[in-house]
């Protein structure tokens, strides 16, 4: 299977995700958005529900051999499977439910998410209270726990929806600042030192393995989205807010799409835009076929470089919106795809 061919048939998806607490009605969304090769389904994710329902709380959940608690200052390590975890555990189960309720009978491509080990030691403290992004010892062990959850899960997908194939998309919003040294600490006087490259290329790689040679992703609607060093690591695509991109990046994505990697564009607001924000399809991916002109790249490699998204997850968007925007997205990756040039 050629790089470009592992998304095949998936114009658009979503990040993650979505407003409310119905997971049932959140799956139903989901999977009717995408109907009929309109794009990729996925496990929503529901954080109004409140701690564990979160990405972090969600993903602490699928650890193995590691826990975590709520603090007022966020998650931290635990010896023990306490009540937030096991909240964490039951709402996955939950959602997992009603995606397999939705998919009876499907084929294709199905997403998953979860925080990528870098974000993940970025934002879970450790017993005194210090982020695991200063232990190495913990960084190290915290992406082997991840590694051995993920493969876990991965697994109880393909378990529940036989027809799938399980696309892994890692959420890395602070990836970048963890290369920079910009992540703070508890205090808020200091920051993290950066940390090497190959270090952080290599807890990458270890993570996005578990899913074999199923595609994997790696999204973050931050600024400077490092695009080479996700591609060395092994991702097969790079997800990010489109509106973020600057003159700098272009020709680590020139350079991406070349080499075959992915581009999953986030083009539609994540939040309620203006009432007719989402009226017009082919404006929202102009400033894509604009990009590939500019580049230089072949108009006739759109359909099969890019994958059109929201800007970010829609957590914080009415539901209303929130089943405008994904349809309006197949429109937006269907008029591309109609009109390259």
């Amino acid at each position: 299977m050629s790089e470009k061919s592992k998304f095949s048939g998936c114009p658009a998806t979503g990040i993650g995700s979505m407003p409310g607490g119905d997971a049932r009605e959140a799956a139903k969304t989901v999977t009717g958005s995408f109907a009929d090769g309109q794009g990729m389904p996925y496990l929503a994710e529901l954080p109004a529900r409140g701690p564990g329902a979160d990405m972090t709380g969600r993903t602490i959940g699928l650890l193995v051999e590691m826990f975590g608690h709520v603090e007022p200052s966020g998650w931290r390590i635990s010896d023990r499977p306490g009540r937030d975890t096991r909240r964490a555990r039951s709402w996955l189960g939950e959602d997992l439910d009603a995606l397999e309720e939705f998919t009876q009978g499907y084929e294709g491509l199905i997403k998953v998410q979860a925080v990528g080990p870098w974000t993940l030691a970025a934002g879970l403290e450790l017993r005194g209270g210090e982020a695991m992004l200063g232990d190495p010892g913990a960084c190290r062990d915290l992406a082997g726990s991840l590694a051995e959850g993920l493969r876990g899960h991965l697994a109880e997908v393909r378990r529940r929806v036989p027809g799938a194939e399980v696309v892994l998309q890692l959420d890395e919003p602070s990836l970048t600042a963890v290369l920079l040294g910009r992540v703070r600490s508890a205090s808020g006087y200091r920051t993290y030192r950066a940390l090497d490259r190959q270090i952080v290329e290599a807890g990458l790689r270890e993570v996005l393995a578990v899913n074999g040679e199923a595609p994997t992703v790696v999204h973050s609607c931050a600024p400077e989205v490092p695009f080479a060093l996700l591609r060395r690591a092994g991702a097969d695509a790079v997800s990010f807010d489109f509106s973020l991109l600057t003159e700098r990046e272009e020709e680590a994505i020139g350079e991406a799409v070349e080499g075959g990697t992915q581009l999953f564009l986030g083009v539609v607001p994540g939040t309620d835009a203006a009432s007719d924000g989402l009226s017009d399809p082919g404006g929202s991916v102009m400033g894509v076929r604009t990009l590939w002109s500019r580049l230089g790249l072949n108009p006739g490699t759109l359909t099969e470089s890019v994958v059109v998204t929201p800007s970010c997850g829609l957590a914080g968007a009415s539901p209303a919106y929130a089943r405008a925007a994904l349809a309006h997205c197949a429109r937006a990756a269907r008029s591309l795809a109609d009109n390259p040039e």
